[in-house]
């Protein structure tokens, strides 16, 4: 084997090993825990929950109804200039900024676990609005997860290790998702569930187990560091700019939604006329809810832009 055979193949596994050491840096690590900890709520929103529904005998309308609870993961942009702006009393002081809102939210998605396993669906309509209430709860209080997650991700390390940590936090989240998805079935037979005889004991047990999961993100929390980035910016604002950029992103949010609803009903006959013409009823949908989300949008910036002035 000739010298320039053996420096190349030398070559190669040191870039080798220095990729793969990569994977072992404790950032990288770190998102591969928060990943995991993003991953269990979304399935107990969905699947589990629809089949600890349908063996109370909750009603197959009102069980597709719930999938309304993860509109948050959808809508989190709304509330995500708070949590990227905003610190958390107390909780910033002692942790900072990032992980003070980590902390809150993923203490957030515990509570609303342990509510949802405390209250059976089958006693009914009040409990069902009570676990619908808990549901939607997860939804934000994991959606709220998701937005301090990337910004971690974003400050905590540089341009070389973003896509080594994006992929250790997608690894995670898919560990996390299968874990909330095929757990709470393992979970519910051994606990006693049986599709022909409800119990709702056995349901209960294994929500506060996968309650329990979430101590891998609470742990993962209190261990690392916070981004030093963050850390020179956290404190540069008086308490009365936080109040008028709460008060701004309030209004602004309250316009875009109110905005949103009221021409809803504009929104169904410009549907209709759309269908009876050339356009068809799905590209009429689009067009229509654009412009209905346009419409919001540009509402809410005007109130924001006057408000500011």
């Amino acid at each position: 084997m000739s010298e320039s055979s053996v420096s190349s193949a030398d070559g190669q596994r040191r870039n080798m090993r220095e990729a793969l050491s990569a994977f072992v840096h404790p950032r990288v690590l770190t998102m591969l825990f928060l990943g995991f900890s993003a991953g269990i709520p979304i399935l107990l929103i969905f699947s589990s929950l629809s089949l600890w529904l349908r063996e109370a005998g909750v009603d197959r309308a009102a069980v597709t109804f719930f999938s309304w609870a993860a509109l948050s993961y959808s809508f989190k942009f709304l509330w995500a200039p708070l949590v990227d702006r905003l610190p958390v009393p107390l909780l910033s002081k002692w942790l900072g900024r990032r992980r003070g809102w980590l902390l809150l939210s993923q203490l957030c998605v515990v509570a609303a676990i342990c509510w949802m396993s405390a209250t059976d669906p089958a006693q009914g309509l009040h409990s069902l609005i009570l676990i619908a209430l808990a549901a939607m709860f997860l939804g934000f209080s994991s959606a709220t997860q998701d937005i301090v997650i990337d910004a971690y991700r974003i400050e905590s390390a540089g341009q070389e290790l973003q896509a080594v940590m994006a992929s250790s936090y997608m690894a995670g989240y898919r560990l996390g998702m299968i874990v909330a998805g095929a757990g709470p079935l393992l979970l519910a037979s051994y606990f006693g569930a049986d599709p022909e005889v409800y119990n709702y004991a056995a349901w209960r047990s294994t929500y506060l187990v996968m309650a329990c999961t979430m101590l891998v993100g609470l742990v993962t929390t209190l261990v690392i560091d916070e981004p030093s980035h963050e850390t020179r910016q956290q404190d540069q604002h008086s308490v009365s700019d936080y109040l008028r950029f709460l008060l701004l992103f309030l209004a602004a949010v309250a316009v875009f939604i109110s905005v949103f609803f009221v021409t809803s009903g504009i929104g169904a006959e410009l549907k209709a006329g759309f269908s009876d013409g050339l356009v068809s009823g799905y590209l009429a949908g689009f067009l229509v809810e654009a412009l209905r989300f346009g419409l919001a949008l540009v509402a809410a910036a005007l109130i924001g832009g006057f408000v500011i002035r």
